[in-house]
């Protein structure tokens, strides 16, 4: 699977903005996904992750009740649609794959196989 995310961009705090990520490969239908985000001088730190068929969604605390993680496994797209951004969402995003094969906790980043390049998301206050 290879992956690019795109979508990111400068905002003022409280908007909103929506990440895509592109997959390629006939195995995105198959796999779970996820959004990390990392800011500088940061490691990087889990934001959301859906199951392959997006009846299950799990997210970070910090951005619970602000943030969408969305799938659409015919266009091979992941989504992130984020709202009421903060200065603190800063960072750059990045969309992973995770294998079918993997049984750890879908929040860590080690339990990923495969990584966009990502896309910063800049929140001015």
């Amino acid at each position: 699977v290879q992956l690019q995310a795109f979508g990111g961009g400068l905002v003022q705090a409280g908007g909103s903005l929506r990440l895509s990520c592109a997959a390629s490969g006939r195995t995105f239908s198959s796999v779970a996904m996820g959004w990390f985000r990392q800011a500088p001088g940061k490691e990087r730190e889990f934001v959301a992750a859906i199951s392959w068929s997006g009846g299950s969604t799990d997210y970070a605390d910090s951005v619970t009740g602000r943030f969408t993680i969305s799938r659409d496994n015919a266009k091979n797209t992941l989504y992130l649609q984020m709202n009421s951004l903060k200065p603190e969402d800063t960072a750059v995003y990045y969309c992973a794959a995770r294998s079918p094969t993997r049984g750890g906790s879908w929040t860590s980043k080690r339990e990923y196989d495969y990584w966009g390049q990502g896309t910063l998301v800049t929140v001015s206050s």
